[in-house]
């Protein structure tokens, strides 16, 4: 091995970086028993070490063998973190001697600066935990992201993606594993996109907290027929009230909701929310999702908008957008950074995207629609205003669907004072019921609950 890199005319070759202590104290046992005096030098360096191993892997990143950030904080703060490194310069002439007598300059060396995370450790550990559980007992064979958040300052309080890696052993573990895919991947939200699609018509004046909506249980546009998913038990609700529609999620509900909005009123609410734009979180890597532009919607496209399929968005959108729902209108820049004021005054955006009575009505529908059904996610001591979701996932070559689902639960709590809003999301689960409510919602569930024990957040419910 050693021939094949030693030459006659090469008087300095690197053997190995990075070498594990134990095996340079063998290596130098090895010198010291064979009175090795001159020949191999043994040089100190540093290397990144991650004392949590693979907690909150895909947010925190990975150095290469150069120390060099190569994803996540340790990526988009590298020059940040590392510092600058000290040099003295001198005057040499054309041959690289030194100038006698020469000037020389000092610049001292400059260390990096720490950085703090907005990350809870006890929350992301738990969220860690369910989520990993709930992707293999449930067969999912893509994963899922787990996101949990302060909506009314926009700090990111436990950030998960499974499959995940250990950052000390970065080259052992692919590069799926490594790429934060809830940042740079997207796909269809469905039906949790559904309070977005009713506060929008809300907030323009279209509907109110009692209006009625006329619900066929299907209905066909072109040649697309559009139902339901409880059609067989409830063929025509007739007209229901928004509690209902979110309660049995109704998709027909949902368009006609959608339908009562121009297209241009929709986008352009779409566009508040977030969607089809990046939402400026403190992380390499993200996506701005896909937004047809207004003029391009047709009756179809219109349509199924209303129930999340008109669009793609990120994990990171999704929540970012909720979060005016929970923050009384205001959409804040999610970030991952503990700044400081001043720092978070310059970064920190906050956006104003419906009224703080919007954002009230639909905490309250939800929250009711929630307390009224059986869902997983109802819980005892809070009142949470959530939706669950299911879409089906894309085909890789963009031509139609492939069977496998995305399930999703995104909501708040406690609903009357919003302090924690959480998003599940998880891919192609391939085993039992395969619901929002029975893959992702489970995970929301113990999140929240262990979430709001860690917090202890004042119980709203009797």
């Amino acid at each position: 091995t050693l021939e094949k890199i030693l030459h006659p005319t090469s008087n300095y070759v690197v053997i190995a970086r990075k070498v594990e202590e134990d095996k340079v104290n063998k290596l130098k046992d090895w010198i010291d028993a064979n009175k090795i005096t001159s020949g191999i030098n043994i040089d100190e360096d540093s290397k990144r070490y991650y004392p949590y191993d693979s907690l909150a892997a895909q947010v925190i990143g990975s150095c290469g063998t150069d120390n060099q950030g190569q994803s996540g904080i340790e990526n988009s703060y590298d020059s940040v973190l590392k510092g600058v490194s000290g040099k003295i310069t001198t005057s040499t002439d054309a041959s690289q001697s030194e100038i006698p007598n020469s000037q020389e300059s000092f610049i001292p060396a400059e260390n990096g600066y720490n950085l703090t995370l907005t990350l809870d450790i006890k929350i992301q550990s738990i969220v860690e935990k369910y989520l990993k559980q709930a992707v293999e007992d449930n067969s999912c064979s893509k994963g899922g992201n787990a996101i949990v958040m302060d909506p009314k300052t926009g700090e990111i309080l436990a950030y998960a993606v499974y499959p995940t890696y250990d950052p000390n052993n970065y080259k052992k573990a692919g590069e799926a594993r490594l790429k934060n895919w809830s940042l740079t991947d997207v796909y269809p939200p469905g039906s949790t996109f559904k309070a977005i699609t009713v506060a929008s018509a809300m907030d323009l004046g279209k509907i109110n907290e009692k209006s009625k909506i006329l619900d066929t249980g299907k209905m066909t546009i072109g040649k697309w027929l559009i139902k339901n998913y409880d059609y067989d038990l409830h063929p025509n609700p007739g007209n229901i009230s928004l509690e209902y529609l979110f309660e049995h999620s109704s998709n027909i509900g949902a368009v006609n909701v959608a339908y009562m909005m121009t297209s241009k009123e929709f986008y352009d609410s779409l566009r508040k929310f977030g969607f089809g734009q990046k939402t400026g979180i403190d992380l390499p890597g993200e996506t701005a999702g896909l937004l047809p532009v207004a003029h391009k919607w047709d009756k179809g496209i219109h349509a199924t908008m209303g129930y999340g399929y008109g669009t793609s968005v990120s994990a990171m959108q999704m929540i970012s957008a909720v979060s005016a729902l929970a923050n009384n209108g205001v959409r804040i820049t999610p970030h991952i950074i503990k700044y400081s004021k001043d720092e978070y005054d310059k970064k920190i955006q906050h956006t104003q995207v419906i009224s703080a009575e919007t954002a009230q009505s639909i905490t309250r529908l939800l929250a009711a629609s929630v307390n009224n059904g059986k869902s997983v996610i109802k819980m005892d001591k809070y009142n949470v205003a959530a939706k669950t979701g299911t879409s089906r996932k894309p085909s890789a070559n963009g031509k139609g669907y492939s069977g496998a689902l995305y399930t999703s639960t995104v909501g708040y709590l406690p609903a009357s004072d919003p302090q924690v809003l959480i998003y599940v999301c998880v891919d192609s689960a391939s085993k039992g019921p395969v619901w929002g409510n029975t893959i992702a919602g489970p995970v929301f569930r113990e999140v929240a609950e262990q979430t709001a024990r860690i917090l202890n957040l004042k119980q709203d419910k009797n």
